[in-house]
């Protein structure tokens, strides 16, 4: 269905936006003008106050898309083009992509204090096999590589040392290759922590508190906050095309046959076995 004058003009106001257009973005604008501009607005506002560089903003979106709690391919796809467009290297976008992995440690923060509560409750008793030296070692090295200490890996470190010496390393890789700079990387961790499909508000503090302490503006934070709330979009982006996609079968088929009807008709419904 081609586009009116108002939707075109539209069309354009988000191309400048954002540097690209999708086929999702355009089922949007079909089916709801008006919904489109507000939302466009809304992104204007978010974005537009340039707090953080462009191609930074493009990691956010890749991060907060990417992450194991949202896994939504268009937006992954989209932001990774504008990043490129804008400059952005393989490594960077790499990167960006690879930092969404911690977010699955937190399945043992949350879970390792539960455990050792248990076990006290039980009067089970652990121990690691690991002296004290030696745990010291390992968070020392923690704080080497990754600047900061917080009590919430006490509890994995006392467990199981060899397993936090190993994500000590594996977490630790982004600030030896250097590839992004240290408070770009912790406002993408904060976003991700943040995101409306996780809502960590521990980990959400602690990098919050890291960026800070690495030179980030109050009003890069929040620019990255609002960037980050965008993704309440992201249902919009994937039921558009399938509604649209929807109408135009509808439109097609003999009046009064029914989506059964249709369905029969084209030999496409399964058998059903009615024996038991």
């Amino acid at each position: 269905m081609p586009l009116d004058e108002s939707q075109e003009q539209l069309r354009q106001q988000f191309i400048g936006l954002r540097g690209l257009w999708t086929p999702e973005w355009e089922a949007i604008l079909t089916l709801s003008p008006a919904y489109f501009e507000a939302y466009l607005k809304l992104r204007a506002a978010s974005q537009n106050k340039n707090h953080l560089q462009p191609k930074v903003q493009e990691f956010i979106f890749i991060a907060v898309a990417a992450s194991p709690t949202h896994i939504h391919v268009p937006g992954i796809k989209a932001h990774i083009q504008a990043a490129l467009k804008l400059g952005a290297t393989t490594a960077e976008i790499t990167e960006v992509i690879g930092l969404t992995t911690l977010l699955g440690i937190h399945t043992v923060t949350l879970g390792a204090p539960i455990l050792l509560e248990l076990m006290e409750e039980e009067g089970i008793v652990h121990s690691s096999g690991v002296d004290e030296s030696e745990r010291q070692r390992i968070k020392d090295s923690f704080i080497r590589q990754r600047g900061f200490w917080t009590d919430t890996w006490n509890p994995i470190l006392d467990f199981d040392p060899h397993f936090f010496q190993a994500y000590v390393d594996f977490s630790s890789l982004p600030s030896k290759t250097n590839v992004l700079n240290p408070k770009d990387r912790e406002l993408i961790t904060c976003a991700f922590d943040a995101a409306t499909t996780h809502l960590y508000a521990r980990g959400t503090k602690i990098h919050m508190r890291n960026a800070l302490k690495l030179g980030a503006t109050p009003g890069e934070i929040m620019e990255m906050l609002e960037l980050t709330m965008l993704m309440g979009i992201d249902g919009v982006v994937v039921a558009s095309p399938l509604l649209l996609n929807q109408l135009e079968l509808e439109e097609t088929r003999p009046n009064g046959t029914n989506s059964e009807e249709v369905v029969e008709a084209e030999g496409a419904r399964p058998e059903t076995n009615h024996h038991f």
